[in-house]
């Protein structure tokens, strides 16, 4: 029996013979309305499936089997299958914006480590390390795949940049089996936002394909030294934006991020390789970019804006660095800093336990602004330091900040202080 005798079933059923029912009128009713709602929704999806039926059935688009043919990159075979690759060699004089790339190559590791927080950067060498960025396929999961995989090292002065593309989800094994190897040789990582975005994605990828991960580097995340040094000026710390204000450089053409997974969508969809030229220019300008970063916060004070001074040393501040943050401190406040310039000398002053430097610092500052918290810590220092309760008091009536209470309780102690000395 075939398809459309079977729905001869749909068919309504044959009305009932004979006269002789007994049910109720009312109820009859009800059965009979019933009835033919369920007969007109049958008739009607029978007739639907027929015009169904009916009709031509649509071509299937033609299977694209992608391939890499007009970009420049060559196969390589690997143990895992075959992976494509594209290098380039930058000459040792190359800039981007202001800053030399092979400056990464003097970068001070002790700098480094310090401007992260990390103090195991402290014994790699900056030369040896691998600059890694990678384009997926999302923004996270188990699901994202790195279909490029950006990386670049110094050989023999000059930087070496390396990206590997997949051509097939299916060939995934052997990119990954290439960024291993790459990553065992190197000291250290540089990333731009790696620790929370790209090194996750890898190492969820290694799990998937059932591969050991890579081994466990020091990681220098420029992102994290980005946003120390230079969100009060800068403020979105996204690498574009600091190549723009930190380096001098604007990139003359640039794809958003959000078009980054679509291009490679249509790629395997279509083969249509033209998509991807964009993506991989975006993938190198973000490795390049990362080395200059790397020589220019390995040997910060030359070249730093003086507000950007500021963070470096807040950051050797938190690091407890504080003979790095008292000379990045006047650098700031020589260098036309301001009232941040000599905040941030009086706060290092102050945790050093110079007191007189605090003490120049924060009437400088207490006179340049309204600030409370300025203030607040010239009144302690007059009282505790300099023992001049009465300046102390004309310095509390201008307000520091304190809830009533805790001003009352210091006005009367000073007051005592004070009326102590006169007597």
């Amino acid at each position: 029996m075939d398809f459309k005798q079977k729905l001869g079933w749909l068919r309504p059923p044959p009305a009932p013979q004979g006269s002789g029912d007994t049910v109720r009128p009312a109820l009859q009713v009800t059965e009979a309305q019933e009835n033919g709602s369920r007969v007109d929704a049958l008739v009607a999806l029978r007739a639907q499936m027929e015009r169904i039926l009916g009709r031509e059935p649509r071509p299937r688009p033609k299977r694209v089997e992608p391939d890499i043919v007009e970009l420049p990159f060559l196969r390589k075979e690997t143990n895992s299958g075959p992976v494509f690759r594209r290098l380039e060699r930058l000459r040792s004089s190359y800039h981007v914006g202001r800053m030399p790339v092979d400056a990464a190559l003097g970068a001070s590791a002790e700098a480094l480590a310090l401007l992260a927080l990390d103090p195991a950067l402290a014994l790699v060498a900056p030369d040896r390390a691998l600059y890694l960025d990678t384009e997926t396929t999302g923004l996270g999961g188990s699901g994202t795949i790195a279909f490029l995989v950006g990386l670049a090292w110094f050989d023999d002065g000059q930087l070496v940049i390396e990206q590997l593309l997949l051509r097939r989800p299916s060939e995934e094994a052997a990119l990954l089996e290439c960024v291993a190897e790459r990553i065992e040789a190197a000291s250290a990582l540089v990333t731009f936002n790696g620790k929370a975005f790209d090194i996750p994605t890898l190492c969820g990828r290694y799990v998937m394909n059932r591969l050991p991960e890579p081994p466990t580097r020091p990681h220098l995340d420029l992102l994290h030294v980005a946003r120390r040094l230079h969100r009060s000026r800068v403020g979105s710390c996204t690498l574009r934006a600091v190549e723009g204000e930190v380096l001098g450089f604007v990139r003359d053409a640039d794809i958003d991020g959000v078009d980054v997974a679509p291009r490679y969508g249509h790629f395997l969809r279509t083969g249509d390789e033209s998509v991807l030229g964009p993506v991989i220019e975006h993938n190198a300008w973000d490795v390049v970019s990362m080395a200059a970063l790397v020589g220019l916060y390995g040997e910060p004070l030359g070249a730093l804006h003086h507000d950007d001074l500021v963070g470096l040393a807040r950051t050797y501040r938190r690091a407890r660095a504080f003979e790095h943050a008292v000379v990045a401190a006047d650098a700031a406040v020589s260098r036309g800093a301001g009232v941040e310039g000599l905040r941030i000398r009086g706060e290092i002053a102050k945790a050093r336990g110079d007191r007189q430097r605090a003490l120049a610092d924060y009437e400088a500052l207490a006179g340049a602004v309204d600030d409370a918290a300025a203030r607040f810590e010239l009144v302690k220092l007059y009282e505790h330091f300099v023992k001049e309760p009465a300046r102390a008091l004309e310095v509390l009536a201008r307000g520091t900040g304190e809830l009533p209470e805790a001003v009352e309780r210091r006005r009367a102690r000073l007051e005592r202080k004070a009326a102590k000395r006169q007597g």
